[in-house]
């Protein structure tokens, strides 16, 4: 076996920018509901694999939602396996607003564009690139290494993680943490800094359906009991409701470290002035220090001159980690006794320690490829796989790493317009990934 150290070989570099553009002329657009296919992606992903020795396993709960997994050996039997995980579907894309088509994988002036450039076919190939360089220099992870590409992660990860989590647990043996998307990349503050945020937590996710009821009748007839009205005030007083700040101990750490960064002192005090007097890096921390309401969807009658008996809202609701009782309190107050809510679709807040071996291990990849960065822990907002994970008890965390131009908004192209990625950004990823997975 060669030594465990050294440096990625070209054929690697070449690859990472190859799959990205591959994979995202495979058109894995999730609409939800299970309107979506992902086996030619998986597929891809299985025949790379395995061109590098690596025996991948198809998986599927319903036909054409494939998962992949395969392990790879580690040299520390007695070491806890580490999963890496990528999903193959994307959001949808209209063509006709992008200046390239979403799906043709095009390389432009150093530039991967398409659908899934960050949100995460990126990594995916990055995982692949990584994996098929071990097998030509013949290296070994440190800890065995569980690899999965999954589905539906865009929707309910029922056909996904989720399933997989339910139904194949055996496969994740001996993992008790893992690394995805959302994690490590460039985030420039405008005055020079770069900071590079590794995920320690997740927000819950808690996307509700409001009922309203009420009495039918005539338009032109006096009704105290219009289910419109009753949905309406709900959804105001949901859309207006100011949140009550909630420190979880990564938004802590994050908050303490970049205060740090700027020489501000006593910033916990009053963390509203803080997020002031960190500029543009409050954005790394000002959507995770409050749980969140948002109504996204209202349905309700089916002509003007009648009143409906019922109107529907759909909420999109996050809670901090260890706050989803409060979260649930307050919905029911603010829906108040005339409207009914539910969850359709919820998921667990997740917490990561940030003085793990794991989290030392990702910061030192960062910090050996980018020098002049600043390595700060964040919580995501949104939800990853790793929520469906975490019932097998691994902890995760977001790790993705890339390296960006200043101007490059890395977090306005998930599920936006001319979606892409630079092709040295790859180059970066497919360093650090290496360097992180073979160590950790």
């Amino acid at each position: 076996m060669a030594e465990q150290t050294g440096h990625t070989g070209a054929q690697a570099l070449d690859e990472v920018v190859r799959f990205t553009s591959e994979l995202i002329r495979i058109d894995t657009t999730n609409r939800g509901g299970g309107d979506c296919r992902e086996r030619p992606a998986a597929e891809y992903a299985a025949a790379r694999l395995a061109e590098a020795g690596v025996e991948p396993t198809l998986l599927e709960r319903t036909e054409g939602r494939t998962n992949v997994v395969a392990r790879i050996e580690g040299t520390d039997p007695s070491a806890d396996a580490l999963l890496v995980h990528g999903h193959l579907d994307v959001v949808p894309a209209e063509a006709a607003d992008w200046s390239v088509h979403p799906f043709s994988g095009e390389i432009r002036d150093g530039v991967v564009w398409g659908r899934g450039a960050v949100d995460m076919k990126n990594m995916d190939a990055m995982i692949l690139a990584v994996v098929r360089d071990w097998a030509r220099r013949g290296v070994r992870p440190r800890r065995d290494v569980v690899i999965a590409f999954t589905a539906d992660e865009e929707a309910s990860a029922e056909d996904g993680s989720g399933f997989l989590a339910d139904r194949h647990a055996a496969l994740f043996e001996g993992c008790t943490e893992g690394v995805s998307e959302s994690g490590a990349f460039t985030f420039h503050d405008g005055a020079g800094r770069q900071f590079y945020p590794i995920a320690a937590g997740e927000r819950g996710t808690g996307w509700l359906k409001l009922t309203a009821r009420g009495r039918a009748g005539h338009g032109s007839k006096v009704n105290r009991e219009n289910a419109v009205t009753r949905l309406a005030a709900a959804v105001t007083r949901i859309g207006d409701h100011e949140w009550p700040l909630r420190l979880t101990p990564t938004v802590r750490a994050a908050l303490t470290e970049l205060a740090a960064v700027y020489g501000i002192e006593s910033g916990l005090d009053d963390v509203d002035a803080l997020l002031d007097k960190l500029g543009p890096a409050a954005k790394l921390v000002e959507a995770t220090v409050r749980n969140s309401s948002n109504p996204t969807m209202l349905d309700a009658g089916y002509k003007v001159n009648v009143i409906p008996g019922e109107a529907v809202a759909q909420v999109d609701g996050r809670f901090l980690h260890g706050h989803e009782d409060e979260f649930r309190s307050t919905l029911d107050r603010l829906t108040g006794p005339d409207v009914d809510w539910e969850f359709v679709h919820r998921e667990v807040a997740l917490q990561a320690p940030v003085d793990s071996p794991t989290y030392a291990g990702m910061r030192a990849a960062v910090e050996e490829f980018a020098p002049e960065g600043h390595v700060v822990p964040y919580c995501m907002s949104g939800g990853t796989d790793a929520k469906q994970f975490s019932r097998l008890g691994i902890t995760g965390y977001g790790f993705a790493p890339l390296k960006l131009p200043e101007g490059f908004d890395y977090q306005a192209l998930f599920h936006g317009v001319d979606e892409r990625v630079p092709v040295e950004a790859l180059h970066f990823g497919v360093r650090v990934l290496d360097r992180f997975l073979r160590t950790a």
